[in-house]
């Protein structure tokens, strides 16, 4: 037995014995002992891959896993059913790849419906760091291999920050993507994307927040790590939610946060990981979004953290209640492939809640009226509007068994904007669907 844990059993039993002071004395002990022994599990986890002295461990970390087998890092996502070689892994696993919208028909994440904040860094120079963020550390806006979209790879040990133009509501949804490079056997087990919800925009996590952490070992499963730090808070929250992440970071991956008021809840592309009713101790201390990066080894192993398209929409309400009490909609949380009518799957939470309204009530009729920004010719506009509102309904109808007659789609292109054409934030304003009650 190692030196830390036989401490840690020791003053354990003191602490049975013990009293007063003492025992409280000694329970601060037992605690860093325990957290040392922690870290010299982490520590051996990081050097599993060359050092096959350490196959005792292994068979702890993963019960009943061939000593020194290699996880599949096979990057065709759409398997998911990985071959022999991949050790098994307590705990539920995460589907990667690409999803059907069937898969993604129970998928209960909406959006926010008043946009506060966007940055897709368009209007970014490849290399520069991006206009709209700051960091303690670096960062710059890079392209993938084969792809025009920008996205930001922040460096190792940075902290960073979007620069809100307010602070964050009460009620508010947070949704970026996110893409890992080049993790591999070698990859640590300290690799980890840290998503705080804080206090304040400096650049600091010494503050009240919210914390969850990400991790791309791909030696071991480790899960989504959760934490809560509010002072004199009696009951923080820690807690490691056990899920085999491995292959679904070998893609891009979706992440949705939903903040009500106390509550947190987290979404990996259509799966829910994290659901604290209470984790939002004192909502009016949470107010800014900031990411750190930890454990990414760019100079050895060619491993980069990015991230693109986040989007923080304030709201995330029942759009089922407003729909029944106001008789109209609007939403720009239905998402398309840039230029098509294609519906991006993560878009489904909405019109699943638009589909309970509708087989709730057999008496309601529909409008769905699709509108776009200002890029592009007015004529393709139109017609990309149209063909939109046409998706949104047949969706309805074929996932969702909504009898046709009872909907009818229209398409008004860029002719009624709610918001400025000239910004990312004012186009993604005007790229929204109505539904408006007959």
């Amino acid at each position: 037995m190692k030196t830390s844990n036989k401490l840690f059993y020791c003053l354990t039993l003191f602490l049975l014995i013990g009293s007063g002071t003492q025992a409280q004395f000694l329970k601060k002990l037992a605690k860093k002992a325990q957290n040392a022994a922690e870290r010299t599990v982490e520590q051996r986890v990081d050097k599993e891959a060359s050092k096959k002295t350490d196959q005792a461990l292994d068979s702890i970390l993963e019960p009943g896993s061939g000593q020194g087998q290699a996880p599949n890092t096979n990057k065709n996502t759409g398997n998911n059913n990985p071959g022999s070689d991949e050790a098994p892994v307590a705990g539920t696993k995460v589907s990667a790849g690409p999803k059907t919208l069937e898969v993604y028909s129970k998928f209960d994440f909406v959006p926010g419906d008043k946009p506060l904040y966007y940055d897709d860094f368009n209007q970014d120079f490849i290399g520069d760091f991006p206009a709209k963020w700051n960091t303690n550390g670096s960062g710059e806006v890079v392209n993938l291999e084969g792809s025009s979209d920008k996205w930001y790879a922040i460096a190792n040990k940075s902290l960073t920050i979007p620069n809100l133009p307010r602070k964050l509501p009460e009620d508010y949804t947070v949704e970026f993507d996110l893409k890992a490079t080049n993790l591999s056997r070698n990859t640590s087990s300290l690799a980890t994307l840290e998503i705080y919800l804080s206090e304040t925009p400096n650049l600091t996590t010494s503050e009240s927040n919210v914390m969850a952490t990400l991790n791309f070992c791909q030696y071991i499963a480790v899960g989504v790590k959760v934490d809560n730090d509010f002072d004199k808070d009696p009951s923080p929250i820690t807690n490691t939610l056990q899920r085999d992440l491995r292959e679904v970071f070998q893609d891009i991956v979706h992440v949705s946060i939903a903040v009500n008021k106390n509550r947190y809840r987290l979404w990996l592309n259509e799966t829910k990981i994290v659901d604290l009713p209470q984790f939002v101790v004192r909502p009016e201390l949470i107010n800014y979004l900031k990411f750190k990066v930890n454990g990414v080894d760019e100079q050895g192993n060619g491993e980069r953290l990015l991230i693109s398209n986040l989007k923080i929409n304030e709201g995330g309400v029942d759009l089922r209640r407003k729909l029944l009490a106001e008789g109209k909609i609007s939403t720009n949380g239905i998402l398309f492939n840039s230029g098509s009518a294609t519906i991006l799957p993560q878009s489904m939470g909405i019109i699943r809640q638009i589909s309970q309204v509708l087989q709730q009530d057999a008496a309601i009729k529909l409008k769905i009226v699709g509108h776009t920004d200002a890029d592009g010719s007015d004529e393709n506009n139109l017609k990309l509007s149209k063909d939109r509102a046409e998706a949104v309904k047949n969706s309805l109808v074929s996932v969702y068994g909504i009898g046709a007659d009872r909907l009818v789609s229209e398409g008004k292109g860029e002719s009624e904007p709610v918001g400025d054409n000239s910004t990312p934030e004012g186009k993604s304003q005007n790229r929204r669907v109505e539904f408006i009650k007959l």
